[in-house]
């Protein structure tokens, strides 16, 4: 698998910014994953401890350089304070595909800034990376969520019922896709 480049430029509009995790960030990250709606609506541990924060910042540079993933933490446009957390994940370099992912920490949600953090993801992705698709598999519970996906262009394509099993209950997952022809 290639590995990812960071966006260069940084990815980033009068709003918001994306950019590579940090040590720093760790306080922040263990912070907001306290949030009852991260942990039910995401794939965090439970209990989210420190030690998972600092794991997750320290293996980014590594999953990306092997073409796994690219995880970068969403910030205002001129600060540098952690506002959240957004990913490619799951990339399928044959088929040119991947998914996307973020959660928001509390005191940033409705403020605009996650759907322009998704939008600025995607609309890198897949030129930069070659993609013809990307998708957001959501809770079909997570509405905040599911618009999100559609603000930042994502087209909702149906529900894949009863599709995974995680935290003691089953998933049923509302699917958003992005593709390269959307960008035309």
């Amino acid at each position: 698998m290639p590995p990812i480049p960071l966006p260069d430029p940084e990815l980033r509009d009068a709003v918001v910014a994306l950019r590579p995790p940090r040590a720093a960030d760790a306080d922040a990250i263990h912070a907001a994953c306290q949030d009852p709606l991260i942990q039910h609506y995401t794939f965090v541990p439970v209990p989210y401890e420190r030690e998972h924060a600092t794991a997750w910042i320290d293996s980014a540079a590594a999953v990306r350089a092997a073409g796994d993933g690219l995880s970068l933490v969403v910030t205002r446009a001129g600060a540098d304070e952690l506002q959240g957390t957004i990913a490619l994940l799951r990339p399928d370099w044959v088929h040119r595909v991947a998914e996307i992912g973020y959660w928001t920490a509390p005191g940033a949600r409705g403020q605009g800034l996650t759907w322009r953090a998704v939008r600025l993801l995607a609309h890198w992705a897949i030129p930069a990376l070659r993609l013809a698709r990307i998708s957001a598999e959501i809770d079909v519970e997570n509405t905040a969520s599911r618009r999100v996906a559609q603000r930042a262009g994502f087209v909702p394509e149906g529900v894949l019922r009863s599709a995974i099993e995680a935290k003691g209950r089953r998933w049923s997952l509302a699917v958003h896709s992005l593709i390269a022809e959307d960008l035309a």
